[in-house]
């Protein structure tokens, strides 16, 4: 349920990037900052909030950040102009890594080890079927009765996860030897920091498209009826390679990482051909989806490096995904704003796929020469 509003919130907002910036009088790459604000509270907030929260109880430190987060997208619907939006979204993202990377933690420590994929993508699964359901929904809400209400939608859902979590989480002890120090630590371990860089890069691409998707089928494929049928898709294949990727880092870690990273690039490269046309669009939109499983791939392979700063480093991988969601907007928006078309999304994601494989590729290597 947590996943579910975190991606409702996160993933609607772009969706609903038109009314947005029509309803605060701004243009829509203007609208897009808005998007790139809430990231830096994600990349802020993440390391931050798990930190402080490392002699907390798991149980509830979780409470407590959705607490905020229904607070933060509670005032988000409400704001009175594009300032305060700015700063409602920042504060809306101050929760978001933290949240995921300790239910990732919580999640992990309940299955055996050989199995620790698959259980944080069920957790991460409430993510990937919002952009299936919560955000299509959101959009058509947001079309008829306001963008206001995706906002408000999400703050419900968000109390509903802070009682959820109170009733059935696992009421694990606190961990009295944790220290901020020690959870620091794992920022002096390259490999944390190579996986990290791999998904602020990698993941890029698919957020550079996604964000302007809902323009690109209204100006380029000329069909803004189907634009809930293209999210809900996009949502499909994100929730089929969450699965198949998860299946795969439990037998293949690393191998598995660099193939989903050569999928997603190959196609985003064959987006702005496919945009043309409706089935076509669909169709590219779904398979783009199924990048999105670089994710719980991307958390094992953080919490195999990150020794006893297991909390910090399972947070900050958030905080990659959306220093992912900051940079693909705006370079995609670049791209748009430079006049090279909306479907110029396609070339920006590709390039920064690429650039991910890259990092993941200098990963290998850095394994090899510490395995020696």
């Amino acid at each position: 349920m947590g996943g579910f509003a975190i991606g409702t919130t996160e993933f609607a907002s772009m969706s609903l990037l038109p009314e947005l910036a029509a309803g605060l009088g701004v243009d829509e790459p203007t609208a897009g900052h808005a998007i790139s604000v809430y990231a830096l509270g994600v990349v802020v907030g993440a390391p931050l909030l798990a930190v402080l929260g490392a002699r907390l109880s798991r149980r509830k430190l979780l409470i407590g950040l959705m607490s905020f987060f229904a607070l933060a997208n509670a005032l988000s619907a409400l704001a009175p102009d594009f300032g305060w939006m700015l700063v409602f979204r920042f504060l809306s993202g101050l929760p978001h890594g933290a949240f995921f990377g300790v239910g990732a933690l919580v999640a992990a420590g309940m299955v055996p080890h050989e199995r620790r994929s698959q259980a944080v993508s069920r957790m991460m699964l409430g993510l990937t079927i919002a952009t299936i359901a919560g955000v299509p929904f959101a959009n058509v809400v947001g079309r008829a009765l306001g963008w206001r209400w995706g906002f408000a939608i999400v703050a419900v859902l968000a109390v509903a996860t802070a009682v959820m979590v109170l009733f059935f989480a696992p009421r694990t002890p606190a961990d009295r030897t944790a220290s901020p120090l020690r959870e620091l630590g794992a920022l002096r371990n390259l490999r944390v920091w190579l996986a990290l860089a791999t998904g602020a890069v990698g993941f890029g691409g698919l957020f550079a498209v996604y964000t302007y998707l809902a323009s690109t089928m209204t100006e380029v494929t000329g069909a803004p009826g189907m634009i809930p049928v293209a999210l809900a898709l996009f949502g499909v294949g994100m929730t089929l390679g969450t699965i198949i990727c998860a299946w795969g880092a439990d037998r293949a870690l690393m191998p598995t990482a660099g193939l989903t990273l050569a999928f997603g690039a190959a196609m985003l490269a064959i987006y702005a051909i496919a945009a043309e046309q409706l089935w076509s669009m669909l169709m590219i939109v779904t398979l783009i989806g199924m990048s999105g499983g670089l994710g719980s791939v991307l958390q094992i392979r953080l919490m195999d490096v990150a020794g006893e700063a297991q909390m910090l480093a399972a947070a900050l991988h958030h905080s990659a995904f959306n220093v992912a969601n900051a940079l693909g907007p705006l370079l995609g928006g670049a791209a748009i704003s430079a006049g090279l078309g909306w479907t110029s999304t396609g070339w920006v994601g590709m390039g920064l796929a690429l650039g991910g494989l890259a990092i993941w590729a200098l990963s290998l290597l850095v394994d090899r020469r510490l395995s020696r």
